[in-house]
C-alpha cells in the first residue's frame, strides 16, 4: 500500500459552514462557482500518473468508478496494459507510485487483476463537505448554460379530462425541465394543446342549444365534504360532449347544424370563436388545478394549441410541394420518407393534407418545429411523448431537416417512455375497461397514504393529516414513475408506492424528515468543520455519496433519464440511515459533534434539492 501526503501547507483546521436555513433550490441564484468533485480530483491525479508512466497513452481515461471496498476504484490499468504491453498488476502498481504527492489520496492498493482501490484523506473529505455547504447550488456546474431548450410535455386535450395517458409525459417532462433549468439551460416549456377540430363545432352548437347546462367553474357545486370529488369544468364538458354525440348520431337536423358550426368556427366567426375561447379558458382552469396539485410547473402561458399553427398549414404544404419534398397521392399531399419504411416495405409517409382537404397533426407538428426554431430560437427541442409515436417523430424530424427548418445545429429528441400497467400487466384501465382518470389515480394514492399516516400517527389533527397525506400520495405517484427507466413499462401498484420502506418517494420524504428532526434537536447551526478529525466508515461513505450529487444531476441532463437521480437519492438516504445508526450526533463531543451536524445539514439540503428536481415536496415533519 502506498501513502500520499499533500505537498502544500495545511490550511487552518477550522472550516466554516453555513446555517441550516438555506433557501430552496428554485430560489437560489444560478451564479455560482463550480466545485471540482472528489471523483474529479482522483481522476486528475491518475491522469497525471498515466502521463508519467505511459506518456504515449497520455489523455487516456483513468476510469474512476465508485467502489464498495474503497472510496473509489481506478480501472485504467485494465484497459491500458495491453496497449502498453505490460502486465495489468504491474502497470497498476506503477500508476500508484506515480501519483502526485498533492493528490487527496491517503492510500491506493492493487486488487485482483489490476483494479486500484483508492482511499481519500479524511482532511480532503471534510474540506469538501465544508465547500459544498458554503457554495450556492452545492457548487454544481452549469454545463447547459445558455442552451435554449424547448420541452414539449403533457399535451392535454381541451374539454377532456386528463387520464392515465397524461401521467408519464407530465411528470417526466416537468422533471426534465427542472433539471435542465438548474443546469443553466434557457428552458421554454410547451404544452401542445388539442384545441381544434370538428368536435368543437358540435360541442359549441350543443351548448348554445342547452344554455341551462352547468359547465363553467362558477356554476359547479363543490362537494359537501373533503372526501368528495370536486367537480371540474372538463368533466362537465366531457359529459356534455358525449350527450352532443348521441344527439348528433340520432338527429340529422342537429348534425347539419353542428357541421355548419364547424364551418363558422374555422372561418373565424366572432361569436363562435368567443364560445370556443371560453371553452379553452375554462378547461385550462381545471388543468391548472391538477398541475398545481401535482407540483408541475406548467401555466397557461406555456400552452400553445394546435389552433396557433393553423395560419401556417397551407404555407407549410405549399413550401414542401415547391421543394419537391411533398407529392400528390390519391388526392392527398404526402411526404415519402427517404429512410423509413412501412409494414408493406414501401416508404413510410407523412400525411400533410388529406384527400378531403383537411390537415392532420403531421402538418401541425411540422409547423411547430419551424416555429420553435425560427421564432423561439431553440438550440434543442425535446418531445416527451410515448414510445408509440417513435415513427411519427422520425418522419417529422426527417421532413423538417430536408426542408431546412431543422438545421443540423439544432438537436431534436423524441424522449420516449413506456406504458403505465395495471395489476393484470396490461395498460392501466378501470374495472369497467375505461381509460383511468388521472385524478382518480392520484386520489387513490392519497387515500392510501392517509390510511398509512393515520395508522402511525392516530392523534394527528385532521388538517395536518390531510397535508401529509397529500404530500405523501403525490410523492408516491411521481416517484414510482420517475424511478422507473422511462423506456420501460411499470406497474401502478398503490400499496408499494406509498410504502415508507424500500425505494419509494415516501421513504425519501421520511429520510428528510428524520434529518430535519436531528437538526432541530441540535438547537444550533453547524459550527466550523475541523478537517483534522478522523472519519468513521459511515461518515466517510455518506460524505463521498453527498459529493456525487452534481455528477448525477449533470448525467440526467445529458441522458434525459430521471431514474438515475432517483437511484442516487435512494442510495443517499440509505447511506444517511447507516450513518444515523452508527454515528451519534447530539451525544458526540465537540468538535466531532459540529462535523456531524454539518454532514446532516448537507444531507438535508442535498435530499431536499434532489427531491425538488423531481418535483416532490420535502416535508419538515410527517
Amino acid at each position: 500500500m502506498s501513502e500520499h501526503q499533500p505537498e502544500s501547507e495545511p490550511a487552518s483546521p477550522s472550516l466554516t459552514s453555513p446555517s441550516s436555513g438555506s433557501p430552496s433550490l428554485a430560489s437560489r441564484s444560478l451564479e455560482s462557482r463550480s466545485l471540482e468533485s472528489l471523483s474529479d480530483q482522483v481522476e486528475a491525479a491518475f491522469a497525471r500518473a498515466i502521463n508519467r508512466v505511459v506518456p504515449d497513452l497520455a489523455g487516456a481515461d483513468p476510469v474512476i468508478r465508485p467502489s464498495e471496498r474503497a472510496d473509489f476504484q481506478a480501472n485504467a490499468a485494465l484497459a491500458l496494459a495491453p496497449r502498453a504491453n505490460r502486465p495489468r498488476p504491474d502497470l497498476a502498481a506503477a500508476l500508484i507510485n506515480a501519483l502526485p504527492a498533492d493528490a487527496p489520496i491517503a492510500a491506493a492498493e492493487v486488487s485482483g487483476p489490476g483494479f486500484i482501490n483508492v482511499a481519500l484523506t479524511a482532511e480532503a473529505i471534510w474540506r469538501q463537505v465544508a465547500a459544498r455547504l458554503s457554495a450556492p447550488r452545492h457548487g454544481i456546474a452549469m454545463p447547459q448554460s445558455g442552451v435554449r431548450t424547448v420541452v414539449e410535455y403533457s399535451g392535454i386535450n381541451i374539454a377532456r379530462e386528463m387520464h392515465v395517458g397524461h401521467l408519464r409525459t407530465t411528470i417526466l417532462g416537468d422533471c426534465l425541465a427542472r433539471v435542465l433549468e438548474f443546469l443553466g439551460a434557457d428552458v421554454v416549456r410547451q404544452n401542445h394543446l388539442g384545441d381544434w377540430g370538428t368536435q368543437f363545432g358540435m360541442l359549441i352548437q350543443y351548448l348554445d342549444e342547452h344554455p341551462e347546462a352547468p359547465w363553467r367553474h362558477n356554476q359547479l357545486t363543490p362537494p359537501a365534504d373533503a372526501t368528495g370529488v370536486a367537480p371540474s369544468t372538463v368533466a362537465a364538458l366531457g359529459d356534455l360532449y358525449r350527450a352532443a354525440r348521441k344527439v348528433f348520431d340520432a338527429d340529422p337536423a342537429f348534425a347539419d347544424r353542428a357541421r355548419a358550426r364547424v364551418v363558422t368556427l374555422q372561418s373565424g366567426d366572432p361569436e363562435t370563436l368567443a364560445s370556443w375561447q371560453e371553452i379553452v379558458t375554462e378547461s385550462e382552469l381545471s388543468f391548472m388545478d391538477i398541475y398545481q396539485r401535482l407540483n408541475v410547473q406548467l401555466t397557461p402561458e406555456h400552452s400553445v394549441g394546435e389552433s396557433f399553427y393553423n395560419p401556417w398549414l397551407a404555407e407549410i404544404n405549399a413550401e414542401l410541394a415547391e421543394q419537391g419534398i411533398a407529392i400528390e397521392s390519391d388526392g392527398a399531399l404526402v411526404v415519402p420518407s427517404t429512410s423509413e419504411t412501412g409494414p408493406d416495405g414501401e416508404p413510410a409517409v407523412l400525411m400533410l393534407r388529406k384527400s378531403d382537404g383537411g390537415y392532420g397533426y403531421d402538418t401541425t407538428d411540422l409547423a411547430a418545429v419551424r416555429y420553435r426554431v425560427r421564432d423561439l430560437k431553440a438550440d434543442r427541442i425535446l418531445y416527451v411523448v410515448d414510445a408509440r409515436q417513435a415513427m411519427h417523430f422520425r418522419l417529422v424530424f426527417e421532413t423538417a431537416r430536408r426542408a431546412g427548418w431543422l438545421p443540423a445545429s439544432v438537436e431534436a429528441v423524441h424522449v420516449s417512455y413506456g406504458a403505465v400497467l395495471g395489476p393484470d400487466g396490461r395498460p392501466f384501465r378501470t374495472r369497467a375497461g375505461d381509460t383511468a382518470r388521472l385524478l382518480d389515480l392520484v386520489n387513490a394514492a392519497i387515500a392510501k397514504a392517509r390510511d398509512t399516516v393515520t395508522e402511525k400517527n392516530p392523534d394527528l389533527p385532521q388538517a395536518e393529516l390531510d397535508d401529509i397525506a397529500e404530500m405523501a400520495g403525490i410523492a408516491a405517484v411521481k416517484y414510482a414513475d420517475l424511478s422507473t427507466s422511462r423506456t420501460k413499462d411499470y406497474l401502478f401498484d398503490i400499496d408499494q408506492m406509498v410504502s415508507s420502506t424500500g425505494n419509494t418517494g415516501v421513504y425519501l420524504q421520511y429520510a428528510h424528515v428524520r434529518i430535519r428532526s436531528i437538526l432541530r434537536r441540535s438547537g444550533e447551526p453547524a459550527g466550523p468543520i475541523d478537517p483534522t478529525l478522523p472519519l468513521h466508515p459511515a461518515e466517510r461513505a455518506l460524505a463521498v455519496a453527498l459529493d456525487g450529487f452534481g455528477a448525477v444531476v449533470i448525467e440526467v441532463g445529458e441522458l434525459l433519464e430521471p431514474h438515475r437521480l432517483c437511484g442516487y437519492l435512494y442510495d443517499l438516504a440509505k447511506a444517511f440511515n447507516t450513518f444515523y445508526l452508527n454515528c451519534p450526533v447530539d451525544k458526540a463531543d465537540e468538535p466531532l459533534r459540529g462535523n456531524r451536524i454539518a454532514l446532516c445539514q448537507l444531507a438535508a439540503t442535498t435530499l431536499r434539492d434532489g427531491l425538488d428536481l423531481l418535483g416532490i415536496a420535502a416535508p419538515e415533519r410527517m
